[in-house]
């Protein structure tokens, strides 16, 4: 199918483009770069090289992906952003490249970034995320699938969410949440788990019954974060999600929110 290039757009002559690309006004797309079949970019969108987006992605005016990582480290290295499928980047959205020779920021697939929002270097986002207006995350975090930050929210370099999360709009988080949880306040803590939002992905009674009791372990019974976890692994219901749960938190560096 036809590829569609703006008359004021700048497409460098080494930039990969599939079929069906659309590339809209003022845009500028650098040589390395690669645009998945489908992809739109609507208006002033700047894709660096060495960033690769897949298919059926649309950028909104004013984005710029795959710029130079915001690293005093970095001096100049070859480093990429991989981009997923399916993803809306909105209005003035940044995501960076990596530091560290051959290194990669990675962001997936079906994720709703909206105005604003900051993808910083060396970040791996999982999937189905919404990243509400102006939220930033730091160097090197990660989040995982079905997670929603948000707006303004600023997630501290270094720190991991897990999958199924809900972090309120304003609140700063600085260690490491847990899967499945509801998050808010000054400082930020765990307000519960995010029952909402499972029930809407279609968890059931029964795999919500052995996540209630570890969070209870957890946050509700007085013990510290290495004796419940001794607890959830021994005596709770060893489903997926609680083998999740628990594996998150022994490899946590930086200890996780309570």
């Amino acid at each position: 199918m036809a590829i569609i290039i703006h008359p004021t757009a700048v497409v460098a002559e080494k930039a990969e483009l599939e079929d069906n690309v659309e590339i809209g006004p003022f845009c500028i797309v650098e040589g390395g770069a690669h645009l998945g079949a489908g992809t739109r970019l609507l208006s002033a969108v700047r894709i660096e090289a060495n960033t690769w987006l897949g298919k059926n992605n649309v950028v909104h005016h004013g984005a710029c992906l795959g710029d130079d990582p915001q690293d005093l480290k970095y001096k100049g290295e070859p480093t990429f952003l991989r981009i997923g499928e399916g993803n809306i980047i909105r209005e003035y959205m940044t995501i960076h490249r990596a530091s560290g020779e051959g290194n990669a920021t990675l962001v997936g697939s079906y994720n709703y970034l909206m105005a604003y929002t900051h993808v910083a270097h060396n970040c791996v986002i999982g999937d189905h995320i919404i990243m509400a207006n102006a939220a930033n995350i730091g160097g090197y975090v990660q989040v995982g699938d079905h997670t929603m930050i948000g707006g303004l929210v600023a997630v501290h370099q270094f720190v991991k969410v897990g999958s199924q999360v809900m972090i309120g709009g304003g609140f700063r988080v600085t260690k490491d949440v847990i899967p499945y949880i509801l998050v808010g306040g000054y400082p930020a803590k765990p307000h519960g788990l995010n029952i909402v939002g499972l029930r809407r992905r279609g968890f059931t009674a029964a795999q919500l019954a052995p996540l209630k009791l570890a969070y209870k372990l957890l946050f509700n019974s007085g013990l510290n974060t290495s004796q419940a976890v001794e607890k959830i692994i021994n005596e709770v219901e060893q489903t997926q999600e609680i083998r999740y749960l628990a594996d998150f938190i022994l490899n946590s560096n930086r200890g996780i929110l309570k």
